[in-house]
């Protein structure tokens, strides 16, 4: 790394203080179960093998390989500076075991994944930062692929023969202005998004018993403050309200909602997803909005010390795993990107909609290796709403309602972006097999595709967890956007996806795959489209749907 590094501290917790604190004396200490022999990290209060108590922070090797790494060229912390890897590495003790760190003290065009390294430690205030180094020992003994290869889960079995799906029907959609930078006040725009999808129901807001958001209050431009702040502004005085990101994908807010609505608690919820991310974006920048220093916590005490503050760093990681195993390249992410751009030329709402080729997408400037500027998508401010509505009110409705075919919900792995899956985006595989465990529809049964595009790796990685094609095979079935394109065999993120049209989080997708099935996607619409599937989060939990047309 070039010039002073000045890096975010970590909070030690109860847990954790053990691992930042064991490099004083020059060993790497990792949690291991008296019982099973297992190491376990971060520190848990349980063996994740056997699930024993008995767990003590044990000196390890501090040997390693790189399983998948990224050379971050954004400044995204001040004290920072690029260009530095990220990565995460193996360690030698067990395959399980994973940390996100920096290697240094080599050339970063140096890294790749099977390099093995050894750990040093940098102290920085009180603790002990983990990083690891080009091992001279073992320089000439590059390491095998890391970590093992992707395997579809098995779902459990269907709780009941009832299908809640079957008890619900998407009945309204509604988006407010969607743009960079709009100075708009958040919650305005819910509003706007929320009555647009009452009046596209042929509801009116008193017929509205149920609210449902994703992900409640929070900050930097991802809420607009959550059920209370909308019920204060449009006063519904709802039966049911649920709030929260502990949910499976931004979605998982719209299948919490058709729950209450099977379950009878209610008959229409309004769901909504607002960001305003652009606009808090500009108002930090010039001073207007203060985001105090803080320590990192939670899972970013694993992450931020490394100067991996974005989601671009931490899928990149696997992105980098995928190319060294399947001997893929950028260019296959380049025809998601060009993808996208086309169908946003013809969506009018999209905020990006001029022409690119594979030129410019490797031109562009370099974000987090392998992403570039087009592999990430837009920050917006803008506001999605949708209305769940009770089966039996559908024949009510002024426009042909959407039926829910089935969701996928399953955790399988490991809720973390480097401990389980390094060969796909976390927790894609999970819900896709959940997802057709609920359907006799197949894969060849999907006639588009609104797959989370939040990088291009990620619709690559639901592309194949759905089973629309392989592991590793998503480069021929894509067919240089030939296999993805309007006219193609899947049809992909017809809108333009968050890579073109913006990240309205989740969403937008769903908006879409209704506009689809009702057969309202202008120049954009797929003929005959009569079955949507549609995928959420860029990474943990994630979720999915199988929608179909009512019509």
């Amino acid at each position: 790394m070039d010039g002073p590094t000045v890096r975010p501290l970590p909070q030690p917790t109860l847990a954790s203080a053990d691992f930042w604190t064991a490099g004083a004396d020059g060993e790497l200490r990792i949690a291991r179960c008296g019982d099973c022999s297992a190491y376990t990290h971060p520190p848990l209060p349980r063996c994740r093998s056997c699930r024993s108590p008995a767990m003590t922070m044990t000196p390890v090797s501090g040997r390693a390989v790189v399983a998948g790494f990224t050379v971050n060229a954004q400044q995204w912390l001040p004290g920072f500076p690029p260009p530095y890897v990220i990565a995460i590495v193996i360690l030698d003790e067990d395959e399980g075991v994973r940390l996100t760190t920096n290697i240094v003290n080599c050339d970063p065009g140096d890294v790749h994944v099977g390099m093995r390294v050894r750990v040093l430690f940098e102290k920085a205030g009180d603790v002990h930062v983990p990083l690891f180094e080009p091992d001279p020992e073992r320089r000439a003994a590059p390491g095998p692929v890391p970590g093992p290869p992707a395997r579809r889960p098995v779902p459990r079995p269907m709780a009941s023969a009832r299908k809640f799906e079957d008890a619900v029907a998407l009945t309204g959609a509604g988006q407010s202005a969607v743009g960079r930078r709009l100075m708009v006040d958040p919650l305005s725009l819910t509003v706007d998004a929320c009555l647009a999808a009452i009046e596209d129901a042929g509801l009116a807001p008193d017929d509205i018993d149920g609210l449902a958001t994703y992900p409640g209050p929070g900050g930097a431009g991802m809420s607009e403050g959550g059920v209370m702040a909308l019920e204060e502004a449009l006063r519904l005085r709802p039966t049911w309200v649920n709030g929260g990101p502990d949910t499976p994908g931004q979605i998982g807010s719209i299948t919490s909602a058709m729950l209450a609505v099977a379950a009878g608690l209610c008959r229409h919820v309004l769901c909504f997803r607002t960001v305003w991310e652009s606009s808090h974006a500009a108002l930090v920048r010039s001073g207007r909005w203060h985001v105090p220093d803080a320590p990192a916590t939670g899972m970013m005490e694993w992450r931020l010390p490394f100067g991996a503050a974005s989601a671009a760093n931490w899928i990149a990681c696997q992105a980098s795993h995928y190319f060294h195993r399947y001997g893929d390249d950028r260019e296959t992410l380049g025809w998601i990107a060009i993808n996208a751009r086309r169908n946003a030329a013809r969506n009018p709402e999209a905020v990006y909609r001029d022409p690119m080729t594979m030129d410019d997408y490797l031109g562009a400037r370099m974000v987090s290796s392998p992403f570039g500027l087009y592999d990430c998508d837009v920050p917006v401010d803008g506001a999605v709403a949708v209305v769940v509505s009770a089966v039996e009110t559908a024949a009510d409705r002024p426009r042909p309602a959407v039926l829910v075919e089935a969701a996928g919900t399953q955790i399988t792995e490991r809720l973390s972006w480097d401990q389980d899956t390094l060969t796909h985006l976390p927790q894609s595989l999970g819900p896709s097999a959940h997802l057709w465990s609920r359907t006799s529809l197949r894969p060849a049964d999907v006639d588009v595709a609104e797959l989370y595009d939040g990088f291009s790796f990620n619709a690559l990685s639901w592309l194949e967890a759905l089973g629309f094609c392989e592991f590793g095979e998503a480069r021929d079935f894509i067919d240089e956007g030939r296999g993805i394109a309007l006219g193609g065999r899947l049809p992909l993120n017809t809108h333009g996806g968050q890579l073109s049209a913006g990240r309205t989080h989740g969403y937008g997708f769903v908006r879409e795959a209704m506009l689809q099935l009702r057969g309202e996607a202008g120049d954009r619409q797929v003929p005959d489209a009569r079955v949507a599937v549609v995928s959420a989060g860029g990474g943990v939990p994630s979720g999915a749907l199988l929608l179909r047309a009512d019509r």
